[in-house]
This record gives structure tokens, sequence and C-alpha cells, in this order.
């Protein structure tokens, strides 16, 4: 079957996803219009083909144990000199999806992998692009603000032309978002097991 690339994420929800990815391209980011914006659970990460139904049934129960929560966007962060990253921030939700990622990387499921570099839930709107490029994301969207209720995820895989595709969703167990999910302070309270 040979081997695919898939990656689980968090969609940034309509119109401010393709409001985002088209800045991105304005910014002279190549990758942008393959990349649909997203907060990242697992970042791209090669598995035989065969896996992939067994990857699934794992991220449905991940998905099952999980309940819907408030993610709020605001504001610009960056990883130079580190990475060559621009990104906005993720400043309410974060623990939430910090959670996710363990839940989806975790040492007895079929994607158990180490990081790179420590989990930062963040919004990529620059990368690897020249440096004045990058200023100018950082600066153009320090004042940018988004929000949206969180129900779920979804498994994509990159084809052979680089673009990432939407392969499934899965649904949080939680049928609705709780009404402590729009209020400010929602880091504090979140409905994680």
């Amino acid at each position: 079957m040979g081997t695919v690339t898939i990656g689980v994420s968090i969609a940034v929800p309509e119109p401010q996803g393709s409001h985002l990815q088209e800045l991105r391209a304005g910014f002279g980011d190549a990758a942008a219009h393959g990349i649909p914006t997203h907060v990242t659970l697992l970042p791209p990460t090669e598995v035989d083909a065969s896996e992939v139904p067994a990857i699934e049934d794992h991220l449905l129960e991940v998905a099952a144990a999980a309940r819907p929560f408030r993610m709020r966007l605001c504001g610009t962060g960056t990883f130079r000199p580190l990475s060559p990253v621009v990104y906005v921030r993720v400043v309410e939700g974060s623990e939430a999806c910090t959670w996710l990622q363990k839940q989806v990387r975790d040492v007895s499921g079929p994607v158990a992998r180490e990081l790179l570099f420590p989990y930062h839930p963040h919004v990529t709107v620059a990368h690897g692009i020249d440096e004045a490029a990058m200023d100018r994301a950082y600066e153009e969207l320090v004042g940018y603000e988004a929000g949206w209720p969180c129900t779920g995820f979804a498994l994509y895989e990159q084809g052979p032309d680089g673009v990432w595709r939407k392969l499934r969703e899965f649904a949080f167990g939680g049928a609705t978002v709780p009404p402590q999910a729009g209020a400010p302070t929602q880091d504090a309270t979140l409905p994680l097991p």
C-alpha cells in the first residue's frame, strides 16, 4: 500500500480560515493555498497507508473523550530565530489543544511520536519567507482577533501535489458547546476528562 503523510488539526472556520489563508499568500508564502488554516494537533507524520483505519479508530476515541470548548485567537507571535514562523496566538483554548494533542500522540496509540519542539498551539500565517515579509505579517496581524466554539478536529492527508486534504472529521463527545465555553476565562474551567 505504501506510505502516506497525515496530520491532525482543528480548522479555523469560515470566513476567518480563508481570510487568514489569503493574507498568508499575500505575504508571499507559496504553501498558503495548499494548507487549510488550522491549529495543529499532530504535525505531518508519515505512516503506512494500512494503518489509517486504526488511526481513525484512535481519533474517534480521543474525540469521544473530549468536550467542546471556546477557541479564541488574538495578536501575533513568532518562533524566530529558532524557526522561520510568524503566527496568530491562541489565547483561549490552548489548554484544551494541549490536552488533545497529547491524547492523539499517546504512546499507547498508533501515532505515538516525539515532537521536535515543545507543543505551542498557534495558527501559522507566514513560514519560510524573507525577513521583511515575516516582519510585515507580524505587524499587520498584531490586532487580529477571532473566536468560535470548537466542536471537533479532523484528519488530513498531504497529496503528492503538496496539498492537504481533509479525510475525516471527528466531533467531540458533547453535542453542544456548554454555556461556560463562551466565558472569557474558559481555559481555567475546561470540560475535559
